[in-house]
């Protein structure tokens, strides 16, 4: 395996690159039986797309979902899940500078050393354009978490900040940011970045309530550890943490031990049933200056990265949800 599978029991496998014909996906391990909508996966990939946010890259694109196997009158079928969505507002000349170029923080000059080859335009395999597929994949692992609340947020981006936790089922506006009092200033803030042809990171935070005990497998495929592994894997994601994170550097075994809230839900690598609370960080788009304002950029991902957040810890989630569930069977 080339790396392009996550999961075990519910696994995906995602393939296509960003200029290609198509970014598909194999979902294997969703239980037959269950109801899924082509409209609520749409739902999904409309969050993410190109195009929607001022401030955001201008390639505009629908992402309409193709579904070619793995269901039948509204329900799976147990068998493998294939899902394209095709590509269909590249434009590859404006990268023709990049073929003898490598862009810093990309993966130009490590895919070339790696394979011997590249796909110079936008970025090929690893553009942010394969999360098309993470989460289409955490649409059908959703399926399996009906009574699972999961919601992640903007709590870092520029000069603005949310420390606290939102409520889970309110609205963060088209910036996911849960003072919704603010987002005629990112949208300023992120419009002026774009023009200046400069670039911010930032941090997300997420929220899970109601996760069922006992998810996570002693030793190396902790719910932690996949949590990290599957959020880390996001292009231009670059820590992890949960619970008081970094902090528990600060205090002694006295104060944690206090509240079990301080391990963030999961204590042993095992969800312990209380609320799971995760945070991670964004690097900056590292296209910027006169390269950042030739193309199609996002001067700030976090914005669009909000359901590929939800859409991985789905899939973690979900494969541990049905790991858990076959001892039950034994």
């Amino acid at each position: 395996m080339r790396g392009n599978s996550f999961g075990k029991m519910l696994s995906i496998t995602s393939f296509g690159e960003s200029h290609g014909e198509a970014i598909g996906v194999v979902i294997d391990g969703v239980p037959p039986g269950m109801d899924y909508s082509l409209e609520d996966l749409q739902h999904e990939l409309d969050r993410r797309a190109p195009g929607r946010l001022k401030g955001a890259t201008a390639r505009k694109e629908p992402d309409r979902a193709e579904i070619l196997s793995g269901v039948f009158e509204g329900k799976t079928l147990g068998t493998p899940i294939a899902v394209i969505v095709k590509n269909t507002n590249q434009r590859s000349a404006d990268y023709d500078k990049l073929k003898e170029n490598y862009r810093p923080g990309h993966a130009d000059k490590t895919t070339e050393a790696k394979y011997g080859i590249r796909d110079h335009r936008g970025g090929g395999r690893s553009s942010g354009r394969e999360t098309v597929a993470r989460v289409i994949g955490g649409y059908f692992s959703g399926l399996l978490l009906k009574d699972v609340t999961i919601r992640a947020w903007i709590s870092k981006v520029g000069p603005f900040e949310y420390n606290d936790v939102p409520d889970l089922s309110g609205d963060f506006g088209s910036y996911s940011f849960p003072d919704t009092s603010k987002t005629d200033e990112i949208e300023k803030y992120l419009v002026g970045l774009k023009k200046d042809g400069e670039s911010r990171g930032g941090q997300v935070r997420i929220a899970i309530d109601n996760c069922p005990i006992g998810l996570g497998e002693p030793s190396f495929d902790k719910l932690k550890a996949d949590m990290a592994k599957a959020l880390v894997s996001i292009g231009a994601c670059f820590s992890f943490s949960f619970g008081l994170g970094e902090e528990m550097a600060d205090h002694n075994g006295s104060f944690v031990s206090s509240n079990t809230d301080n391990f963030g839900g999961i204590e042993g690598g095992i969800s312990n049933g209380n609320r799971i609370m995760m945070k991670i960080t964004f690097k900056p788009t590292s296209t910027i200056g006169d390269k950042a304002k030739e193309g199609r950029h996002d001067p700030c991902i976090i914005p669009r990265a909000i359901p590929v957040v939800e859409g991985m810890v789905k899939l973690v989630l979900a494969d541990h949800y049905l790991r858990q569930n076959a001892y039950k069977n034994l």
